[in-house]
């Protein structure tokens, strides 16, 4: 299997090697700590094989799993980390389910379908042999996106450990079946005696398909698997294709145990709907379950330890019980979120069948049913009226305007499809939220899509009488075009960055208008453009999350002037005491007058021509700081045009200090400590539920003591920018990746390119920015240094880092930051160049979940203690310091909050837990700040 050099043995798996004990089950407050570990940080696809995406529509209901310890074996179960479940699969479950329970009024006994699993661990590391039984189980079928923690619980370690699986499968067609397989690493399939796949290989995800095997129908033939896991990752997935039908998994349904194999066990662990309830299913009628059974048994759930409330026999069927739970489990409004709920019982508590024989230890699996949504303390207060309803433009602002954000008509598009004029759609969206999200009330992706609404035009704006109307959006995700009374007046392309029309000329006699808004988004789709998308894709999971599409930022009418800005370019010169303004989107030679003030206080005022730079001189200059984040207000005037704006006077550089390369802030080192920030919500996706939700994960930097941020591929909306300018953090602002492990085209790297230099023209006032982030982990990767150069032409005033990842990537030798990333410690360049800063780009990554605010899928290694949680963290920060007194001039540490699967945020998801002892880290990162931020570094041994 091949890896990449990261830091701290981190493969190209994206997690450091396994501890070479299970890690124990043990809660504490209601947090469970995750291992420091690096989540998937690959290129590398979840899964590729067709059959695993086929099998979501065809898989049998039912997922379980069991173990049981070989005699002086040793194994502590651990959190289970499988992705399930789509709608086909769930309405599958029910069908299923509600045949056994059929089955169960009728007293028939059940049927248990599954397979033998045997856990071994190797003679030796890369043995690739059968060295030492550790655990027999139970396993529900072949069909695993992940076996780490599974491999670890039965066996205390997850890598060099061989598996065995037998049993019986019955196919439900007669023919030639054709079975193949896909895995990390080697496997093996027998079926009825005959070696029908040896790929006893160290590789990975390459998959293997044996010659037709003639098979009749409900007959049951003995089948057998074997597998090794070397090291890194693990998956495997086991698939069939019957006579004249297509590839899908195995379906449980399909494997019976083993003549002999005695299991008394759950068959079935599932989360009810309400989020609440686990229903534990059996094979025989039980006795009312003893006081204090939960004591005896353990859930994990979304990488957490789940606190349970109580058990019950299920008045309605004998056979199953009924767990409940203190908090809430995540899923999703049609009850087919992925992830598994993981029960263990430990056989000491009682459990017995009503016939009095005593159910032995057991561990089972199951899908996640529950229409409980993560949502943040903001969203229930989000109305049609009042969503995002501050303007939108900080930096080019206007007195008369409109705010057409709200409820709209939406439909789903196929290509070709003319818009529709004209038409009531069926559906309502709340607009800005993305399509995807909770709060735009569709909740589903779709490729090609209308917006519809009508607005009318206010009378005192006189439109048509010296006065022209300006429709704009703050951004849509990807493709769009706008229509206003069936004329199109506008296309664009590029999901993150503004762009408008004037539509005087379309407006028609009357008050009402109609306003039309065509989008497509490929995402990632394996045929599309591959545009700029950062972390969205159609298949979520691990590191990569829900998709964006659509209107997602505001929509809003102003009436201007024939003569009008566009965009204002401010450059401060501290150096100088100077302020340029560059209007822009105006003709040359019209009469423009700037004015700067200090509140009320006018401070300086040019007047000159557009066509040529004005210059403000400003005496004295109060500069920008994180410690004093002061903004001069501007007023500007370009012929009728009246805008208002703000500006902050601040430099940064890198120069050399003492022999040692350095980022300055207005020509004094600064050392920049920040977080990964993903720009994620639960219930809005790319769009924060506020303009006080937006602001307040920034707020929580000043609050933990982060002079910095660094928006990790993705552009925030310009009130973002606003509120890092106003509150003093220095924005490290990525480009957003396109898809990694896809070498781009000419024209998505054309695009590419275009969509950065919008990225930079947009917030090249903003004072906040002091560097642009070219590549991250080389995903996508091409011409890094003549790309960097570009962004450097474009605004060379800033730093540009022309790979954040070097060890990841490829260095291009441009920029001005050379950046290493180390999970879970802080990591420099080991080569610097002399010239570039060096930086740790990303490090970190201290996992804690917290029951009833994570996500339903589970990213690491359950770990115990949450109350070290803040002294890990102090733990790293002081390797960062160390790092400063080598020539480090910043830290981006993994990261800000919880996002989706990833459980390492310093808060939630839902920003409703703060994980750490925030004054604590304050205190910390302020002294930290003040060593480092010298000609020579403070504290150094």
């Amino acid at each position: 299997m091949p890896t990449t050099r990261v830091s701290n043995d981190v493969s190209n798996h994206g997690r450091p090697r396994a501890p070479t004990e299970p890690p124990p089950f043990l809660t504490q407050g209601g947090f469970v700590r995750i291992r420091t570990t690096r989540f998937v940080r690959s290129p590398r696809p979840r899964s590729g094989p067709l059959c695993r995406r086929l099998s979501l529509l065809l898989a049998a209901a039912l997922g379980l799993t069991g173990l049981t310890a070989a005699p002086a074996a040793s194994a502590t179960v651990a959190a289970s980390a499988t992705v399930a479940a789509s709608a086909a699969r769930t309405a599958s479950a029910a069908r299923t389910a509600s045949a056994a329970r059929t089955a169960r009024a009728a007293d028939e006994p059940v049927e248990v379908h599954g397979l033998k699993g045997e856990y071994y661990t190797q003679s030796a590391p890369g043995a690739f042999d059968f060295g030492k039984l550790k655990a027999t189980g139970f396993d529900p079928k072949l069909d695993f996106d992940s076996l780490e923690s599974r491999l670890s619980s039965a066996t205390g370690q997850s890598d060099d450990v061989s598996v065995r699986w037998t049993g019986r499968v019955v196919p439900e067609k007669t023919g030639p079946t054709t079975f193949s397989m896909i895995g990390d690493n080697g496997f093996r399939l027998w079926v009825d005696g005959r070696l029908v796949i040896d790929h006893w290989v160290d590789d990975w995800d390459r998959e293997q398909t044996g010659a037709p095997v003639e098979l009749t129908a409900g007959k049951a033939y003995d089948i057998k698997v074997e597998y090794f896991e070397h090291y890194g990752g693990s998956n495997l997935h086991l698939c069939w294709t019957p006579p004249g039908g297509t590839k899908t998994a195995v379906p449980q349904s399909a494997f019976l145990l083993p003549e002999g194999y005695d299991y008394d066990g759950a068959v079935a662990t599932t989360v009810l709907g309400d989020g609440r309830t686990l229903r534990l299913d059996f094979a025989q009628r039980l006795a009312a379950p003893p006081a204090g059974l939960t004591a005896h048994l353990n859930a994990v759930i979304g990488g957490a330890t789940w606190p349970l409330d109580g058990v019950r026999r299920d008045p309605d069927d004998a056979r199953s019980l009924l767990v409940s739970l203190k908090e809430p489990v995540v899923g999703n409004r049609t009850g087919t979120a992925p992830g598994l709920a993981d029960v263990r019982y430990d056989g000491s508590g009682g459990l017995a069948g009503e016939d009095g024989n005593v159910v032995k230890p057991f561990w089972s699996s199951g899908g996640n049913h529950s229409t409980y949504e993560l949502r943040t303390k903001w969203a229930d207060d989000v109305t049609p009226a009042n969503a995002h309803r501050e303007y939108p433009r900080p930096q080019l602002t206007r007195s008369a305007w409109k705010n057409l954000n709200g409820a709209w008509q939406f439909a789903a598009a196929k290509a070709g499809e003319q818009p529709p004029v004209g038409r009531s759609l069926a559906e309502r969206i709340l607009v800005p939220y993305p399509v995807e999200s909770q709060l735009s009330g569709i909740e589903r992706h779709e490729d090609r899509m209308w917006y519809r609404r009508t607005f009318t035009v206010p009378p005192t704006w006189r439109i048509g009488s010296g006065k022209r109307l300006r429709l704009n959006f703050g951004a849509v995700d990807w493709q769009a075009e706008v229509y206003v009374n069936g004329t199109e007046v506008a296309e664009h392309q590029g999901g993150y960055d503004k762009f408008g029309a004037d539509i005087t000329d379309a407006l028609k006699p009357g008050r009402t208008q109609e306003l039309i808004v065509g989008v497509q988004d490929p995402t990632d789709a394996p045929n599309g453009a591959n545009p700029p998308l950062g972390k969205q894709r159609l298949d979520p999971s691990g590191i990569w999350y829900t998709p964006t599409s659509g209107i997602w930022q505001t929509v809003w009418l102003e009436p201007v002037a024939r003569d009008h800005v566009d965009q204002l370019k401010l450059t401060p010169d501290v150096g100088a005491g100077t302020l340029t303004v560059e209007p822009r989107g105006v003709r040359d030679g019209v009469r423009i007058t700037a004015t700067a003030y200090d509140g009320r206080r006018k401070v300086a005022t040019a007047t000159g021509r557009t066509g040529a730079p004005l210059t403000l001189r400003i005496p004295h200059a109060r500069l920008w700081s994180p410690d004093d984040p002061f903004l001069y207000d501007l007023k500007v005037s370009v012929g009728g045009d009246r805008v208002g704006s703000y500006f902050g006077m601040r430099s940064v550089a890198v120069r050399k200090v003492n022999g040692v390369p350095r980022t300055l802030l207005n020509g004094e080192p600064v050392f920049m400590m920040a977080t990964l920030d993903q720009g994620f919500w639960p219930d809005g996706l790319y769009t924060a539920p506020s303009d006080e939700a937006l602001a307040y994960d920034l707020r929580m930097h000043k609050k933990m003591g982060f002079n910095a941020v660094r928006k990790h591929i993705k552009v925030e909306p310009d009130r973002w920018f606003y509120w890092a300018d106003r509150l003093g953090l220095m924005v490290w602002q990525d480009m957003p990746a396109m898809t990694a492990g896809v070498d781009p085209s000419t024209a998505a790297r054309a695009e590419y390119e275009r969509e950065m230099k919008q990225m930079i023209d947009e917030h090249i006032s903003s004072p906040s920015v002091v560097m642009w982030v070219v590549f991250n982990e080389g995903w996508g990767q091409y011409d890094v240094g003549r790309v960097a150069d570009r962004a450097k032409s474009w605004d060379p005033t800033r730093l540009v880092n022309n790979m954040s990842g070097l060890n990841l990537g490829a260095d291009g030798g441009a920029g001005d930051i050379m950046d290493e990333h180390g999970y879970p410690s802080p990591a420099l360049p080991p080569h610097p160049d002399g010239r570039r800063a060096l930086v740790s780009g990303e490090y970190g990554g201290l996992g804690l979940a917290v029951p009833g605010h994570a996500w339903s899928v589970q990213q690491s290694y359950v770990d115990v203690d949450p109350s070290t949680y803040t002294d890990d963290y102090l733990h790293k920060l002081a390797e960062v310091h160390a790092l400063a007194c080598r020539g480090g001039n910043g830290a981006v540490y993994t990261q800000i909050s919880d996002v989706e699967g990833e459980l390492n945020g310093l808060m939630t998801y839902d920003r409703k837990v703060v994980k750490p002892d925030v004054n604590r880290l304050r205190a910390a990162q302020r002294a930290l700040i003040d060593d480092a931020s010298r000609d020579t570094v403070a504290g150094c041994a």
